[in-house]
């Protein structure tokens, strides 16, 4: 996407010699657009772990160019060599628990270390691979876009249909599924760039997204650069904005889909799908396979819950009156915070799936008919 009339992806490569990636640091949205170089193993993890870099696509894009920097790192000797990069997996994964992108990613760039047959070969294969997950992430996005526009072409004819020409689409999103959160594009907001860019009248209620405010700082910064119209709205608004008929759509991502169509994603989003059932609204999920734990069925059982620092919860960081970028304590001192950051919306509530390779409802056999291949492996993610 473009910032500043600049095209920008989320990640790329800046050093081969030393596996060295830069990074957008999202913390510093959207106050400040800073740039972070990430220079070795470690850097990747702190990066993941403090959400300097977040979103499942993202998570996943950094792994891979982790373990290819871990690969560049480690020592020449082959059973050196494996043990450095085996450690760096373990570090990776470790530092967020509920996104399946990560460990998919992991998992890509284990296969073909471990299949190379020596160290300059692995650390070319890791190379290749991180870029393969990075240019894929796009193309997923990309397409998952393409199979959004459609359902959102079909709510406007509804509307031309209902002499409704003159209102435009209202979508309403939870947290930062955009283009910051995977490689370029996104999942949740791919639709809504393909619609904007088809010419079709758009309006996007944004969840602000409490604790870390990912839908206030990051989606709509986003939608304003592209020139999408949008409002930001507490996250306690959205019912009531279903209630008086001002959402036709409800669209989030994920960070796990279970193989029976269970999506978890960012804290808050359950209550969404609740109030879109009860409301009559349609409730979408927008993700790339990657996103897929084809070893689960159950989500609310199987899906861990990352419970972050409760700093999250008491402090607010924003821009303060005399400019200057700060955090501030809403709560009393001694108040204690828990901070869950996911829930998990249960199939049920679900209309559809939006996928790279199509829409479909959120069950087994509708999934598995979009990806026959996977559905009874049992692996974690294609």
């Amino acid at each position: 996407m473009n910032v500043n009339g600049r095209p920008y992806r989320s990640i790329w490569p800046v050093d081969e010699r030393s596996g060295t990636v830069r990074v957008i640091d999202q913390r510093e949205l959207p106050h400040r657009f800073v740039t972070l170089d990430l220079a070795d193993p470690e850097d990747y993890v702190r990066a993941i772990a403090d959400m300097a870099v977040r979103g499942a696509g993202l998570i996943g894009a950094t792994a891979a160019w982790g373990m290819w920097s871990a690969a560049v790192a480690a020592p020449e000797s082959r059973p050196a060599f494996d043990a450095a990069v085996s450690r760096a997996a373990e570090s990776l994964i470790a530092t967020r628990p509920t996104a399946s992108n990560l460990r998919w990613a992991v998992d890509r760039q284990r296969g073909v270390l471990s299949a190379a047959p020596d160290v300059p070969a692995a650390r070319d294969a890791a190379r290749r691979e991180a870029q393969a997950v990075t240019d894929g992430d796009v193309d997923m996005c990309r397409s998952i876009g393409r199979h959004g526009l459609d359902l959102l072409r079909s709510i406007r004819r509804a509307k031309d249909d209902a002499g409704r020409r003159d209102e435009p689409i209202r979508l309403l999103t939870h947290c930062n599924a955009g283009w910051l959160a995977f490689a370029d594009v996104g999942s949740a907001t791919a639709p809504i760039y393909a619609a904007h860019d088809a010419g079709l009248a758009l309006h996007v209620w944004v969840d602000e997204t409490r604790p870390r405010l990912q839908g206030a700082a990051l989606t709509a910064w986003e939608l304003g650069s592209h020139g999408i119209p949008h409002d930001i709205i507490a996250d306690n608004a959205g019912g009531h904005l279903m209630q008086h008929g001002l959402v036709d759509l409800v669209m989030t991502g994920a960070d796990r889909v279970t193989s029976g169509g269970d999506a978890a994603n960012k804290i808050g989003t359950y209550l969404k799908a609740l109030a879109a059932r009860d409301n009559g609204v349609p409730f979408y999920v927008a993700f790339p396979s990657s996103t897929f734990d084809w070893s689960l069925d159950d989500g609310l059982s199987g899906i861990p819950i990352e419970e972050r620092g409760a700093d999250e919860v008491r402090r607010v960081r924003g821009r303060l009156r005399d400019g200057s970028i700060g955090d501030v304590m809403i709560c009393p001192e001694d108040s204690g915070a828990r901070n869950w950051a996911f829930d998990v919306t249960p199939r049920r509530l679900i209309s559809g799936l939006i996928t790279e390779r199509g829409v479909c409802a959120a069950d087994p056999e509708s999934i598995e008919a979009l990806f026959p291949e996977f559905r009874s492996s049992g692996i974690s993610n294609p």
